[in-house]
């Protein structure tokens, strides 16, 4: 059947080295220009009424990068904290942080997340999960290990069950994924929750995604057919 409206919308915020060398500068210099794109994007959402919204900003192969580029990443996601996190607030949206910690991401970024989820924990607008030193199949890992230190027996183990030990039980599933760039992969990205997402990949590097490329992206989702396995109704 025809779709309605998602309810949780992934983004993977891909692109942005390219872009800074598309225009002679440094790849490094690409990721200050993906902040403002990504403030459009949070608020465009929560202006549409979404209730999920994760984005993707460091997965934890990105460690392979040159150390100045992590560096800069880094200090890129501490600003983006920072400069927005009062109109987040105001807005009731809450924010959270999905990944494995990290003694490598600097110790203010750590605090910045950490005053970030902090203060906003108790909103009950949109949820933003921002995806940082994150991989889906690390995620999978960690609930398989919570599973048996709950000493939970083998022959009851069900899908919900791993699904209640992951780091969020209460994210729903993906329905819509939006990558940037023109790569055609999920790369890890929410790999439990995103096995029935419908997939959009956009041509546009990161920095040039727009709050109307969004909207288009959800205009596309709205035309798909989700079976989740059944036949279409005729």
């Amino acid at each position: 059947m025809k779709s309605v409206d998602p309810s949780h919308v992934a983004c993977i915020l891909d692109g942005n080295g390219r872009w800074a060398e598309a225009r002679g500068l440094m790849r490094r210099d690409g990721h200050s220009h993906g902040a403002d794109p990504a403030r459009r994007i949070i608020e465009t959402a929560d202006d549409m009424g979404l209730e999920w919204l994760s984005m993707y900003v460091f997965s934890t192969e990105n460690w392979a990068r040159p150390a100045v580029e992590i560096t800069v990443i880094m200090q890129a996601i501490e600003r983006f904290i920072d400069v927005n996190l009062e109109n987040w607030h105001r807005r009731g949206i809450r924010i959270r942080y999905l990944g494995q910690p990290h003694d490598l991401v600097p110790l203010s970024l750590r605090s910045a997340m950490a005053r970030s989820a902090a203060l906003t924990a108790s909103n009950t607008g949109m949820t933003v999960t921002v995806a940082l030193n994150h991989g889906g199949h690390s995620d999978i890992a960690h609930a398989v290990r919570s599973i048996v230190a709950a000493g939970v027996p083998a022959g009851q183990i069900t899908e919900r069950t791993l699904a209640a030990h992951l780091p969020y039980p209460d994210m729903p599933p993906v329905d819509l994924l939006i990558r940037t760039s023109g790569e055609m992969r999920l790369s890890g990205f929410l790999l439990w929750q995103m096995a029935y997402a419908e997939l959009v990949f956009l041509p546009d590097l990161w920095p040039d995604m727009t709050s109307e490329k969004f909207r288009d992206a959800i205009e596309t989702y709205r035309h798909r057919s989700r079976r989740f396995g059944k036949v279409a109704a005729r």
